[in-house]
């Protein structure tokens, strides 16, 4: 096996003049993904194909040998990140071709096979994570010199890393701008008194949807907001979506808890099952996840009342679903489809950094307004409750609409339409923006 080194001191292999069989897996490209708790490396295959995975010691390293496989000519790999110290590759006798991930520390890897997607072909994906987890670190909750406490809000991009999610028709992708209206919801709940964010990824990694859940769970956090934006083959469709666990859902988790619970080490609400008869665990579990439901049904009304002033709104009440990511039974859950990112029209607009502002505001402000209305006892909000701050109104121009007719909607003077949004002409882009003057 020849190997020389790369600039980024990575190893691989020189094929030279080497043939292969003809229904040979071909090993296409190689991907690292990190996060704070996690490394996840990314193997594309031009095919499904069996592997055998080892860890070594003494230095730490993981070894991935796949069957009847061999390396692109073309491929390159990348940098070192996370867990992952350095690549190297080499062919076996017998077809096998065999990766080596260099490690910063002793990890527990993980593996499995996906399917091709939109985006990508066949993956093995290998996740590693530290033998023993750490705690999840963060500042305490700042109190008030009365005592109160700070509201937690987790907020919860979608997606990361090798899972792009949607992407749009002028290939906008989801990971993408559902982080930066993320981060602008981190920033608007910072300056809120009496709350404080938890971005669940800061980052563009990614996290599974139980770890999401339990980020949140562990920080105990009040509040759970997941930010997607939806697809969907018919690209007129268009506007926001806010989602709650669904009755379906909630059964299956508690089943789920129930099996689990004699090894759990975690809290409900502060109080553990694993010390509790079947029966009355499971009263625990339907009482806790009831008043979660019914608490993030409440929240995601006031999140649409708000989101209705800024932009199209395609589902006018709460809706429910058994998303993964909202199964948390003591931390009340939301997932907002922010738009259509399937739609030309929302596509763009995603990508403008005002409107990704305006979402995140109408998110807050419909955030504070539950609050408001119902502050838990010992929190900040509920001895000082917050003014209720006026929320703008907001139009995305669509093919064929005009200025006026945008104006004859909203009942205001076209003049004054343009004058606060510094329109001189007559000319407006799909897309674009407007403040509507009340």
């Amino acid at each position: 096996m020849k190997l020389r080194f790369r600039p980024c001191d990575l190893l691989y292999v020189v094929l030279g003049s080497a043939s292969f069989g003809a229904h040979s897996t071909e090993l296409q490209g190689l991907r690292v993904w990190s996060g704070p708790e996690s490394t996840r490396v990314v193997i594309d295959l031009s095919k499904a194909t069996a592997h055998r995975v080892f860890s070594l010691q003494a230095p730490d390293r993981l070894v991935i040998d796949l069957t009847d496989t061999h390396l692109s000519l073309s491929t390159g790999f990348p940098a070192p990140r996370g867990f992952v110290a350095g690549i190297r590759t080499g062919a076996r006798p017998g077809g096998e071709f065999r990766v080596v991930l260099d490690l910063t520390q002793v990890v527990k890897p993980n593996t499995f096979l996906l399917e091709p997607n939109d985006t990508y072909g066949h993956r093995l994906v290998v996740d590693l994570r530290p033998l023993h987890a750490a705690s999840i670190v963060r500042l305490p909750p700042q109190a008030a010199a009365d005592g109160a406490r700070d509201l937690i809000i987790a907020i919860d991009a979608g997606h990361g890393g090798d899972d792009p999610g949607a992407t749009g028709p002028h290939g906008v992708r989801e990971k993408n701008v559902v982080l930066a209206v993320a981060r602008r919801l981190a920033e608007e709940v910072q300056r809120q008194p009496g709350m404080q964010p938890l971005l669940i990824r800061s980052g563009d990694y990614f996290i599974s949807h139980r770890e999401r859940m339990e980020l949140a769970h562990r920080a105990e956090a009040d509040l759970f907001v997941s930010i997607h934006a939806d697809a969907f083959r018919n690209q007129h469709t268009r506007g926001a979506t806010v989602y709650i666990l669904s009755q379906k859902g909630a059964t299956d988790e508690a089943a789920r808890r129930l099996a689990e619970r004699e090894n759990a080490s975690d809290l409900l609400g502060g109080v553990s099952l694993s010390d509790k008869d079947q029966l009355l665990a499971g009263v625990l579990l339907d009482l806790s996840q009831s008043a979660a439901i019914s608490a993030s049904s409440s929240v995601g009304a006031y999140v649409i009342k708000r989101l209705a002033r800024i932009t199209e709104i395609r589902k006018s009440q709460v809706q429910q679903a058994p998303f993964l990511v909202l199964k948390s039974p003591d931390v009340p859950s939301l997932l907002i489809e922010i738009a259509y990112i399937s739609n030309p029209v929302e596509e763009r607009a995603l990508t403008d950094s005002r409107f990704q502002s305006d979402l995140a505001a109408a998110i807050h402000d419909g955030i504070v307004d539950y609050f408001r209305a119902s502050p838990p006892p010992d929190s900040y909000l509920a001895l000082h409750p917050p003014p209720v701050r006026k929320s703008p109104v907001r139009h995305v121009i669509s093919r064929g609409e005009t200025l006026s007719e945008i104006a004859e909607r909203y009942h205001v003077r076209l003049a004054a339409l343009k004058r606060f949004n510094q329109i001189t002409g007559d000319v407006i882009r799909i897309g674009q923006v407007l403040t509507i003057p009340i």
